[in-house]
């Protein structure tokens, strides 16, 4: 899987929420565009959409839903490179 990831963010999800980050990339796959992922700490709580889709409000299962299993590997390993070079930690 070839992804590009284009910027990410940590949020700490309030006081007492499970703390996430997001994830903005490029799926260059098959069915790529500009996907967001959205990525807990804990191991398969992975959510992705397509931004097209979802900007134009589509956020249907079957339409606009995406293998989370598929992309948590290769993403968890992107940011975590990307936070080895930043202050970020986490996931």
């Amino acid at each position: 899987m070839n992804l590009q990831i284009m910027t990410f963010a940590r949020h700490r999800n309030g006081i007492g929420g499970a703390p996430f980050s997001v994830i903005l990339f490029e799926d260059t796959g098959p069915e790529g565009g500009r996907k967001v992922a959205i990525l807990f700490e804990q191991e398969a709580h992975c959510a992705v959409l397509d931004v097209s889709k979802l900007a134009a409000g589509d956020i249907a299962f079957g339409s606009n839903s995406w293998r989370g299993d598929r992309f948590e590997e290769p993403l968890r390993k992107a940011i975590h490179a990307a936070s080895s070079t930043t202050d970020r930690k986490g996931i």
